[in-house]
């Protein structure tokens, strides 16, 4: 009997092409995937060229008209409710400060840092502000420009 039940399962999976259960159960297995060889094309590598822009120039000249100038912006936004001395003219109030110096950095090229904003109070100290000349030059620059004394020497490779 054992050999007709050997014989009956060969006959149906010979005649209906039923898969045996290795066949059907290996198929799930987990494939094991062989490492892909990627092909590295010999490709040549410049090195990036880095281009910095040149350093922002802080140099400022004030301008031989500049408290003509001032007066005018600061009669423009003012008003006519503007007193006979301009240059106390408050700036409290935050709108017409950020207009004026707006204005200002504007025309002038020359903007107020924010370390310094709460300086000015009054269109006097946008004055003393805007005065002011401004090297671009650091103190060691200076140096190698000052003539030194003949007993200081300043070794500059350290």
């Amino acid at each position: 009997m054992a050999t007709s039940c050997g014989l009956v399962r060969a006959w149906r999976l010979l005649s209906l092409g039923v898969p045996s259960r290795r066949a059907l159960w290996g198929g799930l297995r987990k494939k094991v995937r062989e490492p892909e060889v990627v092909e590295t094309a010999a490709l040549v590598k410049e090195p990036p060229i880095l281009v910095c822009p040149p350093p922002r120039s802080r140099k400022y000249l004030p301008p031989e008209d500049l408290q003509s100038r001032l007066e005018s912006h600061v009669r423009e936004i003012f008003g006519p409710s503007l007193s006979e001395d301009w240059q106390k003219a408050s700036l409290k109030e935050s709108k017409l400060k950020f207009r004026l110096l707006a204005q200002l950095a504007a025309e002038l090229g020359h903007v107020v840092p924010n370390s310094r904003l709460h300086q000015m109070c009054t269109a006097g100290d946008v004055l003393a502000f805007y005065s002011t000349q401004v090297k671009d030059a650091s103190k060691f620059d200076e140096l190698c420009t000052a003539e030194l004394p003949s007993n200081l020497k300043i070794m500059w490779e350290h």
